[in-house]
């Protein structure tokens, strides 16, 4: 949980006026920061040992809906507060925002101050400490795919989200020219991120018109999704900052290219790489092969927390680079998962389902539960598949839609015993939400509901 502010940093920065204001912020179940601003004074004399919010906001939907159905909150037991607890360990300058710094905060009962259970936070952090009694840590990588538009938010949506235009009129995988020519928002990112603790590596041109990926070094399983949301964050208010729209809709245009979080891990003791054993012709110990097992077979009960939204099912397309079977392969961007670095103390899973949708919090807790199932039933890893994953036909599928995804979500009793029945109830109804809004929706709904709050 690595910032790079202490509170004692904090507070001299606020008694020199170099910072007056807090962002105190939690993570809602849709992966977005949520929160208050603070007076920099009251937070560091005051607040930064608790605040308080409403309760819906982690039963809510894109749009800020009070879906009814949740056993947490309703209209009927009124709402009431939650605590939210800032983890000071997390505080770090928001460098694009001036005067500005941020505390993420874990979410509390307002009267027993237990974890809430559905928290995201607190999900992943429950797989963390059943890793953790097994004596290993996570260690986990996302990338962040997006598009950036030509025109603001304000100009896109008051034009009906029609007629979209990419900020590039070609595909611009790897293109330096291109690029260059988009400087002007992802310099400032890079740099900005950077000095606010993400440990960012690079930004490349993705494989479509528009389309990006910022890529940030591996971290602790924690740490890597506090540093995606913040990113995800940072990415739409400094493309916004600079006139123009990023969108993280994993597929904004039929004819389009999607856009992913592939999200790479393995398991440590320590310094030690848990995953590698260099006898295997692969690299791979017995424990990355179990853990693997879990992984594939239990990728459709999770599948919502990588896609959780109609709008996540279209980028599942052959021949786009996003898979549709649930299998693994060596270095083999056609399959689900993808075996990296083969034969090095590097080597790690890649899980290439995820759309850039995706809640960080929730899609690694899914998949470490899976992984730690594997080990613990000491599953079989089948051996790798090779060629065009595409044209599998052996190959499982992964779920198509949002009601398959759904329907293995309800049903999964790895789940239920891993995050408890009270999560899995809680993220059913979210999802069962979406398809029912979804299903009384108009034309464009998913581009007008998803385009700058996914």
């Amino acid at each position: 949980m690595a910032g790079t502010l202490s509170f004692e940093q904090l507070k001299s920065q606020v008694a020199e006026g170099s910072i007056d204001t807090v962002l105190v912020c939690f993570v809602d179940m849709q992966g977005r920061l949520m929160g208050k601003r603070f007076h920099a004074a009251n937070f560091v004399e005051h607040s930064h040992a608790e605040t308080h919010c409403c309760n819906y906001l982690l039963a809510t939907d894109l749009e800020m809906a009070t879906p009814d159905g949740y056993a947490s909150t309703s209209w009927q037991a009124g709402y009431g507060d939650y605590v939210m607890q800032p983890d000071l360990n997390t505080i770090r300058p928001m460098p694009w925002l001036e005067g500005t710094a941020m505390v993420l905060c874990d979410i509390l009962d307002h009267h027993s101050h237990a974890p809430v259970s559905h928290d995201p936070r607190a999900v992943l952090k429950k797989q963390i400490a059943q890793l953790e009694a097994l004596g290993f840590d996570a260690m986990m990588a996302t990338e962040l795919e997006f598009f950036l538009f030509e025109k603001s938010y304000d100009e896109i949506r008051k034009g009906g989200f029609r007629d979209l235009a990419p900020i590039s009129g070609y595909n611009e995988d790897y293109h330096i020219l291109q690029t260059t020519k988009e400087e002007g928002i992802m310099r400032p990112l890079r740099n900005h991120l950077y000095a606010a603790g993400i440990p960012v590596e690079n930004t490349k041109g993705e494989a479509e018109t528009g389309q990006e990926e910022l890529n940030i070094r591996y971290a602790a399983a924690l740490d890597c999704a506090d540093h995606h949301t913040i990113a995800k964050h940072a990415v739409k208010e400094i493309a916004w900052a600079r006139g123009h729209a990023a969108s993280f809709l994993p597929k904004w245009a039929a004819n389009k290219v999607g856009s992913s979080s592939h999200v790479h891990q393995s398991l440590w003791q320590g310094d030690t790489p848990a995953f590698h054993d260099a006898k295997d012709d692969l690299g791979m110990s017995e424990l990355m092969k179990h853990y693997m097992a879990g992984l594939i077979a239990y990728a459709p009960d999770y599948t919502f927390f990588l896609a959780p939204y109609v709008n996540s099912y279209k980028r599942f397309a052959k021949g786009t680079f996003a898979p549709t079977k649930t299998v693994w392969s060596v270095d083999n961007r056609t399959a689900g998962f993808r075996l990296c670095g083969d034969g090095t103390k590097g080597v790690r899973v890649e899980c290439r389902i995820g759309g850039s949708d995706l809640n960080p919090y929730l899609a690694q807790a899914a998949m470490l539960a899976a992984g730690i199932k594997g080990i613990e039933d000491k599953m079989v890893l089948a051996p790798p598949t090779k060629g065009d994953v595409y044209e599998d036909a052996k190959a499982a599928d992964i779920p198509q839609t949002l009601r398959a995804a759904t329907e293995t979500l309800r049903g999964s009793a790895m789940l239920r015993a891993a995050m408890g029945d009270d999560v899995v109830d809680h993220y059913t109804r979210c999802a069962e939400w979406e398809q029912e809004e979804f299903d009384r929706a108009v034309t464009d709904w998913e581009i007008a509901r998803g385009f700058e709050r996914a």
